[in-house]
C-alpha cells in the first residue's frame, strides 16, 4: 500500500509526465526508512509477539468465562444483567482478538516460529468447545438471574451455586495450566458429578418434570463440555489431569 502510495505522488503531484529518477528515489527511500523504523520500534523494542499475546488472551478468555459462571455477583436484576451483558460482551471480544492473533502467527517469523504455531493449533482445536460452552453458560445465566420463565426455589439456587463454582473453578485451572503454572491435585469431575446428583434429586422435588429434566440436561452438557475441555487442554499443554 505505501509503494502504491509512493508511485501516486511521484506521478500525481504535478500535471505533467515525471521524468526525473530523483524524486521516484527519495520517495522509495522514505517509504523504506519508514517500514524500517516501525519494524524496530513496535516489532524489536516495544512489541510482543503475537503468539505469547495470543496464549494470553486465551488463558484470559477462559478465567471471563468462570466469571460468568458464578455471574451475577449483585444482587440487584438490573445491575446484575447489566455486568452479566459487559461481560458476554467482552468475551466475544475476546475470542475475535485470540483468532485476529492466531491469523498474525503466521506471519512472524523466528527461534519460536514453530513453537508458535503448534500453540496457534492448540489454541485452533479448543476455540470451538469454548465457544459453544460460552453459548450454553448464556443459557444457565438465565436460571441464576432468576429471568421470568427460569424461576428457581431457594434450595436448587443454592445447590446451582454450589455447582457453577467448581466448575468455574476447572476452569482457572485450565488458564492455569496455558500459564504454565502447576495445576493442583484436583477432583473437579467427581465433584461436578457429585453436585449434579445432589442438584438432580433437589430439582426433581422442588420444580416441575419437564423444567426439572431441561435444566439438569442443560448443566450436565456443561459438565460434559467442561471436562472435555479441561482433558483436552491437559493433553496438549502438557500434564495429567
Amino acid at each position: 500500500m505505501q509503494v502504491a502510495v509512493a508511485f501516486c505522488l511521484i506521478n500525481l503531484q504535478e500535471f505533467t509526465f515525471q521524468t526525473s529518477l530523483t524524486v521516484a528515489r527519495d520517495r522509495a527511500i522514505g517509504v523504506l526508512l519508514g517500514l524500517f523504523m516501525m519494524w524496530l520500534f513496535f516489532d524489536q523494542l516495544w512489541g510482543t509477539p503475537a503468539g505469547v499475546e495470543m496464549k494470553r488472551a486465551f488463558s484470559s478468555t477462559l478465567r471471563l468465562l468462570g466469571q460468568l459462571a458464578r455471574a451475577p455477583v449483585s444482587k440487584d436484576v438490573r445491575e446484575a444483567i447489566e455486568a452479566s451483558y459487559m461481560l458476554r460482551e467482552t468475551i466475544n471480544a475476546h475470542f475475535d482478538r485470540v483468532r485476529s492473533l492466531a491469523d498474525g502467527v503466521l506471519f512472524e517469523f523466528g527461534p519460536s516460529r514453530r513453537r508458535d504455531l503448534e500453540l496457534r493449533a492448540h489454541i485452533r482445536r479448543c476455540q470451538p468447545e469454548l465457544r459453544t460452552l460460552f453459548v450454553m453458560r448464556i443459557s444457565s445465566l438465565k436460571y441464576r438471574l432468576q429471568v421470568p420463565g427460569f424461576e428457581l426455589p431457594e434450595t436448587v439456587r443454592l445447590r446451582q451455586e454450589a455447582h457453577d463454582e467448581v466448575s468455574a473453578w476447572m476452569l482457572e485451572e485450565m488458564a492455569d495450566r496455558i500459564e504454565g503454572q502447576e495445576p493442583a491435585i484436583t477432583t473437579g469431575a467427581e465433584l461436578l458429578e457429585q453436585n449434579l446428583r445432589y442438584l438432580e434429586a433437589e430439582a426433581s422435588r422442588e420444580l416441575p418434570a419437564g423444567q426439572a429434566s431441561s435444566f439438569v440436561t442443560l448443566l450436565r452438557e456443561i459438565d460434559q463440555l467442561t471436562q472435555c475441555l479441561g482433558e483436552q487442554i491437559a493433553m496438549e499443554f502438557g500434564g495429567a489431569s
